[in-house]
């Protein structure tokens, strides 16, 4: 967990960063202050996200859809919700598109990824990013500003699989890997069930969790958003 000099100090490096970035996308992103660590959590706003891609390895493999919703405080805001289909170059590999079933003529109806990365940088500045094992999230769509714009992606993340995870220690409850999956702990906390793999989906299930999280753990007592980071 970040502690509150951890999540100032982000801040700081978004405002040195700005100074240095380039106009364009991710220079309007960096223009937005993050939310502070003090802030209770139940003042800040979030975007939820999942990714699909065709591996695991940021290096070589790629974005094949974003799905995304906002969340203000506690409320998720379902007329944000946001799906987008990536083009990529090549073909999708086989095992993957078992997984997702985007396969090349379905990708191929989608956007670049050029077009759909700004949309979400759009919606993600002055927000939190909420994500399930966020750190394929943070590695994908960090390479991707990279390549795109120059420079990585500085963001706040909670990371709704790390907060099962420090909850079942917390409480000494005997666990398996299998059991932090996004969709396993949703049954644990009696959430809507969704199919897995498709973004969007994903996506609601990761707000939906994180407000069922921090239910558990604030009490109704309120918490500051550092507490979650």
């Amino acid at each position: 967990m970040a502690d509150l000099a951890s999540g100032l100090l982000l801040d700081w490096r978004r405002r040195w960063r700005l100074r240095k970035q380039p106009p364009g996308p991710l220079c309007d992103y960096l223009s937005r202050p993050f939310p502070s660590p003090r802030t209770d959590y139940r003042e800040v706003e979030y975007v939820a996200v999942d990714l699909e891609t065709t591996g695991l390895n940021a290096r070589r493999d790629q974005i094949l859809s974003i799905g995304w919703v906002v969340l203000s405080g506690t409320r998720i805001d379902l007329s944000t919700a946001s799906h987008r289909l990536v083009r990529v170059q090549g073909d999708i590999p086989a095992e993957s598109a078992v997984i997702h079933q985007i396969t090349d003529d379905v990708a191929a109806t989608g956007t670049d990824l050029a077009a759909a990365l700004p949309e979400f940088l759009c919606a993600l500045s002055g927000r939190v990013m909420i994500a399930h094992h966020a750190h394929v999230e943070r590695c994908f769509l960090g390479a991707a500003c990279k390549q795109l714009f120059g420079g990585g992606l500085l963001v706040p993340t909670v990371d709704t699989q790390a907060i099962a995870r420090r909850i079942l220690e917390r409480r000494q409850v005997a666990f398996k890997a299998s059991d932090l999956r996004l969709h396993a702990l949703g049954e644990r906390y009696n959430l809507p069930r969704y199919g897995a793999h498709n973004a969007l989906s994903d996506a609601l299930a990761a707000a939906e969790l994180f407000l069922a999280e921090a239910a558990y753990r604030d009490n109704g007592r309120g918490m500051p958003l550092g507490d979650f980071l």
